[in-house]
C-alpha cells in the first residue's frame, strides 16, 4: 500500500440507508442469525456486527431532515453463501422477498433479494 496516498485502496464500510433503523435491524440480523437488542438501538446509525474488515451501517438520517430515501435498485454489496441452494431455500423459508432468482456465471451464482426499504441486496456464492 502507498503510504503517501491520501486515499487508500482500502474499502472500510457499507452504508444501507434506511427508513426504519430497528426494523431494518432486526431484519438484517435475523438475515445474519445475530441476535439483537432492539431496546439499545438509537438513531441515527446502527452498526450491524459483521465478520471481517469492512463494516455495515444502517442510517436512518435522523438528523437530516432534508433526506429523502432512494431505494438502490441494484446490489451495492452481497453477502456470501458458499451453497447458494441452500441459501435461497433458507431465504423462502424466512419469507424475504427474492427479486432476482439464482443466476450461474460458470461457478459464480448469485440472486437478489429486497430489504424492507426497498434496497437490493446481493447473495452470492464468491
Amino acid at each position: 500500500m502507498d503510504k503517501t496516498m491520501p486515499v487508500k485502496n482500502q474499502m472500510n464500510g457499507v452504508f444501507i440507508h434506511v427508513s426504519n433503523l430497528k426494523e431494518s435491524a432486526k431484519w438484517y440480523c435475523e438475515l445474519l442469525g445475530i441476535e439483537v437488542d432492539l431496546e439499545k438501538i438509537e438513531s441515527p446509525i446502527y452498526n450491524v456486527p459483521i465478520v471481517g474488515t469492512t463494516s455495515l451501517t444502517l442510517d436512518d438520517h435522523a438528523f437530516d431532515p432534508y433526506f429523502k430515501h432512494h431505494a438502490s435498485p441494484s446490489p451495492v454489496f452481497n453477502f456470501y453463501a458458499p451453497n447458494i441452494d441452500e441459501a435461497y431455500q433458507y431465504i423462502k423459508e424466512k419469507g424475504y422477498q427474492i427479486v432476482r432468482d439464482i443466476e450461474w456465471h460458470y461457478e459464480m451464482a448469485w440472486f437478489n433479494i429486497s430489504d424492507p426499504d426497498g434496497n437490493t441486496v446481493m447473495i452470492c456464492n464468491c
